[in-house]
């Protein structure tokens, strides 16, 4: 299925139901029109924070879980390493969203919630959205090259293929979710592994706070994607929605159950306490009277759970911090 081309106006007029779509004329490959330059930000979703949440929280716990269990590390460095993964995550995430839009642009334009994104409406062309995103990946790799530390740079390394796996997905398989969560939780890894002073990572306390993680990204997408559950089944796409259909709320029950037990697991391996416990109990009680609340045949429902999964990890990533804050006092360290 293909609805893009380079030419001014793709009517798409060999499969009925498609928006036509539409490309302003260049003059060569460096004109850029300021239309490009909203499209570029579309395709990004710099527009919505949501994405860079995701990516951010895990590795945030990551330093935070780092800070706690080992007091060489300062409260300046582990901050100031939080804040320069802001931007990186910001990254990620925008080159994610970017691929994705340029993968899925023929389905897109099938399905009502997604039909105006920048490339199926005619923003860009499909050919400039592809200029622009080898610019980000280049961009990218210098900044990962330059930021990250050898150990954190091999284990990002690791999920790059998903980048280009993912998007596919809906195309063969109702379990996109799990590739999502591989990509957006691998920070997991990233942050206690650029505080290290040898780059260690243990992995037997981390393991179970990514996969922790993994599971409430399952979670949330799977919510999510009953927006467009009427449209994936005419074109006949794949979900977890449609998979899991009345069962999506017990599914995701048991998943956000599976992601509070591993986070517990995982933080109280890394000496955590009862301050992390109780932002544990808040962020979970959140979490699950939000999934109980959620109709799932409303898509209005269900965009507001989604909406609200960075309050969980935000409360979460509040518990460690203070939790780390008090037991570096209670022992004399300072801060």
């Amino acid at each position: 299925m293909a609805l893009g081309s380079s030419t001014l106006e793709n009517t798409a007029s060999a499969a009925p139901g498609i928006i036509p779509i539409r490309y302003e004329p260049q003059t060569g490959l460096l004109s850029v029109t300021i239309g490009e330059i909203r499209a570029c930000w579309e395709l990004c979703r710099l527009h919505n924070n949501i994405g860079f949440w995701v990516v951010w929280i895990p590795t945030a716990w990551s330093i935070a879980m780092a800070y706690n269990a080992n007091p060489e590390i300062s409260g300046t460095q582990a901050l100031r390493r939080a804040v320069q993964y802001i931007p990186l995550c910001i990254g990620i995430k925008s080159l994610i969203m970017t691929i994705d839009d340029l993968l899925d642009y023929d389905i897109d334009a099938l399905v009502e919630r997604t039909k105006h994104r920048a490339i199926p409406r005619g923003a860009i062309s499909l050919e400039r959205a592809w200029v622009f995103f080898c610019l980000q990946t280049a961009l990218g790799i210098y900044c990962a090259v330059t930021f990250l530390t050898p150990t954190a740079l091999s284990v990002a390394a690791t999920v790059s293929p998903l980048y280009i796996i993912y998007p596919t997905c809906k195309r063969w398989t109702n379990l996109a979710p799990i590739p999502l969560g591989l990509m957006f939780n691998i920070g997991a890894f990233m942050g206690w592994s650029d505080l290290s002073a040898d780059g260690t990572i243990p992995w037997k306390a981390l393991t179970p706070v990514y996969l922790g993680a993994c599971f409430w990204t399952i979670a949330y997408e799977t919510v999510y994607q009953h927006q467009d559950k009427v449209d994936d089944k005419k074109i006949g796409l794949h979900s977890p929605a449609l998979l899991l259909g009345k069962q999506t709320i017990p599914v995701c029950t048991l998943c956000c159950m599976a992601f509070l037990t591993l986070v517990t697991y995982g933080g109280i391996e890394t000496g955590h306490g009862l301050l992390f416990c109780v932002s544990m109990l808040i962020a979970g009680a959140l979490l699950l009277i939000g999934l109980w609340r959620t109709n799932i045949d409303s898509p209005d429902d269900c965009r507001k759970f989604f909406m609200g999964t960075p309050s969980v990890g935000q409360i979460i990533l509040v518990g460690l911090i203070l939790d780390g804050i008090a037991s570096r006092y209670s022992t004399g360290n300072g801060f």
